[in-house]
């Protein structure tokens, strides 16, 4: 029990009294103020693919040393926090993922939520000669390093719900995809917040996302949807009925905005552009400082210094 100074049984009773002295209408606008939350920001940064080449080590701790030195409240990682560990094998994933935690733990002086990334699943692909039942295959890999898949948490009166949208196939590829049972999750931790609760979704591979009009034709040439979440519309048909104000995502590294339905679909640009060889398709490496203030979210794109000696960017 906190103790209370200098405030005896008398005062307390006095107290008691007084506040129940307060004009009704005082405590609806105190309550209607306390549901439109305190003005907040908090960085969203995504794929930053660490590898020990092509300086990416050094610019990952300045991206981080910035957004440490920022007012911003906490950081979300969207994902694909090492270059790969899909195909590789796994000597080499582990020590990608050691570097990127030991590069978190020297740089980011913020809290830190995780989200799972396609590149953070271990040996799904057969190159990686890593069977599908060998110790940490596949998401393991992730959830060792960094606890639940899929998980929900509150900031300053804000829900915010983190989705894995990594769907493994049997054919050990992947795609997009929100599955089954995280759906019924979803549907009822949606279901459990009061009326007009503030909402913010994020998810590594987008929901929503404009890719498709204009990603490389490289990317079209794939055994699977690796562009957005193929079942994105029983998402949505779940989110519609909730006060949703936004849907962050990662993967594209592209920084993109769209507005469908009264939702923003933020997507990111990645900390490591084209993966640590310049600018993809217009967007630099860098990240995103979201503010949520009351019912309003807005999104700024911020690089952090860096200039790779090994630019090849990559055009629309």
């Amino acid at each position: 029990m906190i103790g209370i100074p200098n405030m005896d049984r008398r005062n307390l009773l006095k107290g008691a009294l007084g506040a129940s002295l307060v004009p009704l209408g005082a405590v609806k606008a105190s309550a209607a103020a306390s549901a439109s939350g305190a003005c907040f920001s908090f960085a969203f940064l995504s794929d930053t693919h660490i590898r020990p080449e092509l300086d990416a080590a050094r610019a990952c701790a300045m991206c981080f040393e910035q957004v440490s030195a920022s007012p911003v409240d906490f950081v979300i990682h969207g994902g694909d926090h090492i270059e790969d560990a899909l195909e590789t094998d796994r000597a080499r994933a582990t020590m990608l993922m050691d570097l990127y935690q030991r590069t978190e733990r020297e740089h980011l002086r913020k809290p830190v939520r995780h989200v799972i990334g396609n590149h953070d699943c271990l040996g799904v692909f057969p190159k990686s000669g890593i069977a599908p039942d060998a110790p940490g295959y596949g998401k393991q890999f992730y959830t060792d390093r960094f606890g639940p898949r899929h998980y929900a948490f509150d900031h300053k009166g804000v829900h915010f719900v983190v989705l894995d949208a990594i769907g493994i196939t049997p054919d050990r590829n992947y795609e997009g995809r929100v599955d089954a049972r995280q759906l019924d999750w979803l549907r009822a931790d949606l279901a459990a917040q009061p009326k007009g609760q503030r909402i913010i979704v994020v998810t590594h591979i987008p929901l929503v996302t404009a890719m498709q009009c204009y990603e490389p034709e490289s990317w079209l040439d794939t055994p699977h949807n690796w562009t957005f979440v193929v079942n994105g519309r029983d998402v949505l048909r779940i989110l519609k009925d909730h006060n949703v104000l936004a849907v962050l995502q990662g993967h594209s590294h592209v920084y993109e905005q769209i507005d469908l339905n009264g939702i923003r679909f933020i997507s990111t640009g990645a900390v490591a552009g084209a993966d640590w060889r310049g600018s993809f398709l217009g967007t630099p490496e860098g990240y995103s400082e979201i503010t949520i203030d009351g019912q309003t979210v807005t999104s700024r794109y911020l690089t952090y210094g860096f200039t790779t000696p090994y630019r090849e960017d990559v055009p629309i």
